[in-house]
Parts: structure tokens; sequence; C-alpha cells
């Protein structure tokens, strides 16, 4: 099956892309947002093909993958034919509503397009008027680096966390940080972080730490945050979105919505090696049969199957 999207989100695409399918992209030599092709950073297989912009039109595809509001209001219509816009049409919303928690309406309000929540609370909290939807949860690989813990610190993966503000916890990580050693990474952290770490270099980086700390607000499920628990490193983090109902407070890993808890839930973490291994080798438990790849990756190729099949009945009838 072949599935056209743009080079949205780096991680994700990585993770769908283990999936029985190709993924086609689009290039554009100035690299602008959808546009960057496979890059350099994550180990692509050969199922991820780039396009260049001004050829996407020349090309047969079976479905088509919008990821934001841009490919969809404005992308489509500049490089893609009149006929790959009557594809099946499939649409991941990455994020939870920003306007208001509860009364956003998507721009989607269509039965032609089956929008996909990456969350159950992103599906709880949007408006999605008419639209089909559905919740694939994350998925991710297994890795071969398995959890230290010597460090006695904590590690907290963010990009542009400084310009980012409340939204991603900022003041939460800058509070936190006067009780407990922590460092951040990620891209442009400043002063306040150790800068990048490239994804295929972040297990073994992270391996080390004592635990990982989440302090962000109101985002997605974060797939840093999957990706420690299947490592088994213990996680600590704001009970707030989806992450209320992934961790089990105080076996899977540490949540709640006091600060001060969780500063002493991280120093208990520092202080006592063993407890960390146990939590976070309960955490790998649940990442393992919520998060494991398989069953990401049959989510999504059976909404594939479902989406094209419905389309062949409709022309066909």
């Amino acid at each position: 099956m072949k599935i056209f999207t743009w080079h949205i989100h780096g991680s994700y695409l990585f993770y769908l892309s283990q999936g029985n399918y190709t993924i086609y992209i689009p290039t554009k030599p100035e690299k602008t947002e959808g546009y960057y092709g496979r890059g350099e950073t994550f180990p692509f297989g050969d199922n991820v093909i780039e396009i260049p912009a001004d050829e996407v039109k020349n090309h047969e595809f079976d479905c088509i993958l919008y990821q934001t509001n841009q490919n969809y209001l404005k992308d489509q219509y500049e490089i893609l034919s009149d006929e790959q816009r009557e594809l099946p049409k499939v649409y991941i919303e990455h994020d939870p509503p920003r306007q208001h928690p509860t009364d956003t309406k998507h721009i989607l309000d269509t039965t032609d397009v089956t929008l996909v929540h990456v969350t159950h609370f992103n599906r709880l909290m949007w408006d999605s008027n008419q639209t089909p939807t559905r919740v694939i949860e994350h998925g991710v690989t297994t890795s071969p680096i398995s959890y230290k813990g010597d460090i006695a610190r904590g590690i907290v993966v963010i990009n542009n966390l400084p310009s980012r503000g409340r939204l991603l916890g900022l003041d939460v990580f800058m509070e936190a940080r006067e009780y407990v050693p922590l460092d951040l990474v990620g891209m442009n952290t400043g002063d306040l972080g150790l800068g990048e770490v490239l994804h295929p270099e972040l297990p073994e980086f992270q391996s080390r730490y004592r635990f990982f700390f989440n302090p962000i607000r109101y985002t997605s499920l974060g797939l840093a945050i999957c990706e420690a628990m299947m490592m088994g490193i213990p996680v600590v983090g704001l009970a707030t979105t989806e992450l209320s109902a992934v961790i089990d407070n105080g076996f899977s890993g540490f949540i709640h919505t006091d600060i001060n808890y969780l500063i002493d839930k991280m120093n208990l973490l520092i202080a006592d090696p063993e407890l960390a291994r146990e939590i976070g080798n309960n955490g790998r438990e649940v990442a393992l049969k919520r998060f494991n790849i398989e069953r990401f990756t049959n989510d999504w190729e059976q909404l594939f199957a479902e989406v094209t099949q419905k389309n062949k009945n409709v022309l066909s009838a």
C-alpha cells in the first residue's frame, strides 16, 4: 500500500514507517515544514521514499495522510492533483486543543476523512464535529540499551523549552531543579540545558540517569515518555492529560499535580536506586503491553485497509 504524507514529527514518522506499507514524503530544496525529506537523524528503511514536491502529481498513491492544518488547508492544493485529493484521507491530530480545552472545534467537519487522535484524552477534549474519529495510541520499538541508573540525577527531554514556556512546564522545571539535580536535553535548550542529543543516541545517553522527569502541563503523551518507559527508566510527571491514565502512581511511576510531591519522589528515587529499578521495571511492563510497535503498526495497517476498501466500495456503487 502506498501512503503519501508530510514529514512533520520525525520520531512519529519513524515509528509509523515500521508498518507494512510504503510511505512517500515530499521534498523542497528550502526544506520548509513538512518538506525536509528523510533527513539524517532517523534510520528510516527503504519504505520511506522522497519525492520532489513538484513531481508528486505524477505518482500513484492509495491514501493521503494529513498531519497539520497547513497540510489540509494549503499543502494539498499546492502539490496534489485533483485525482489525488479524491483519494482516501486520514488526518492525524497530534495535539490536544489549544484555544479552549473543551470547546475548540477541529478544522475537520466532514465524513470523508478519518480523524485519528493519538491519545484518548485528545479525542475526549476535541470537538471533532461530524468527522469519524478513532484513537491509535503510540507505539515505540524496544531498545537494546537497558536501564543503568548509575547517575543520581534526573533527565528531562524537551525541545525548545525556554521559548515554549508554561505550556511545556518551563516554570515547573525551574522550580524542581532548585531541589532536585536535573539535566535538560533537547534542541534549543540554551543556557538551561545540555543541548540536543540525536534520537538514535538518546537511549544510551539517558539510560544512565536515575529517572525521567516530565514537567509538561498540557500536551499529548510524549513519545519520549513511552521510550523511557520501554527502557525501564522510572518516569515522574504531572498527572495531567493522558499521562494520568498511563502511570499507576507509586507502582509504575510517580504522577501528581502537586509539584512538592513530585520533588519528594524524585529525591526518593535518587536516594533509593533499588526502588528506582523496581518502578522502572513496572513501567516497562506497561509499555510493552500498551505501546508495543506491533500493536501500533497493526492498527495503522488495519485503518489504511479499511479506508481504502471503503473508497473502493463507494466508487463501485
